[in-house]
């Protein structure tokens, strides 16, 4: 399985939606953000399937499908307009599904689970609640993909704490955010999920206080 759509992937993908601007923000998404090849480093291709938690416009899922990864894709996000896009830019693909559904309300699965970009949106208790929940559909063998803003000292998070205030007020993204965790934060519901997790900072090529964290359930579990 590659580890990194080329930019004809990258390019199909945009080609995809039909709104000129969800083209443009796929296209500049996938070539500089560092989550999408990460992921598919971590997933390396297989057919487990994927619970994407928060999708957007189901980026991550067209970009493992470049990458040849080939399992069921399920997207879920509150906002109905980026669901409907997605769906349409989705069209004839298999095994590619997407629900508009909050995060806090998680249907039935066993698989990887990702969470990204979506903990900094909900209260603190939610955020122990959601984590428990993804963590408990993390099927043995299969990973957790945590993409989070970590609350850390430094020019990285501040600078991030204002870029959140922006793409709300923007109204690109429709909830401003509430909490940011720290990773005891994380770690902690995780743990009591069975899971343990490592963490890494994930904000090459950006300026963003972005940390992945992954972890992996035990086969014998």
């Amino acid at each position: 399985m590659p580890l990194r759509a080329d930019s004809d992937a990258i390019e199909r993908i945009a080609q995809r939606f039909a709104r000129r601007s969800h083209a443009g923000y796929a296209r500049g998404k996938l070539r500089h953000d560092p989550v999408f090849a990460a992921a598919a480093t971590w997933i390396d291709g297989g057919t487990i399937p994927l619970l994407d938690i928060g999708c957007g416009l189901g980026l991550l899922g067209f970009y493992l499908r470049e990458c040849g990864w080939h399992g069921t894709y399920h997207g879920l996000d509150f906002d109905a307009g980026k669901i409907a896009a997605a769906r349409d830019a989705a069209a004839g693909l298999v095994q590619f599904r997407l629900d508009d559904e909050r995060a806090q309300s998680l249907p039935a699965f066993s698989g990887h689970v990702a969470l990204l970009d979506v903990l900094h949106y909900l209260p603190r208790a939610e955020q122990a609640a959601l984590l428990q929940e993804a963590a408990a559909r993390v099927a043995p063998g299969a990973l957790l993909i945590v993409r989070s803003v970590l609350r850390t000292p430094g020019w990285r998070f501040r600078l991030t704490q204002l870029e959140e205030r922006f793409i709300h007020a923007i109204g690109w993204i429709a909830s401003p955010a509430l909490h940011f965790p720290t990773r005891e934060e994380i770690d902690a519901p995780l743990q009591v999920a069975g899971l343990s997790a490592q963490v890494q900072p994930l904000w090459q090529g950006t300026p963003f206080n972005s940390f992945a964290i992954i972890a992996r359930r035990p086969i014998s579990a």
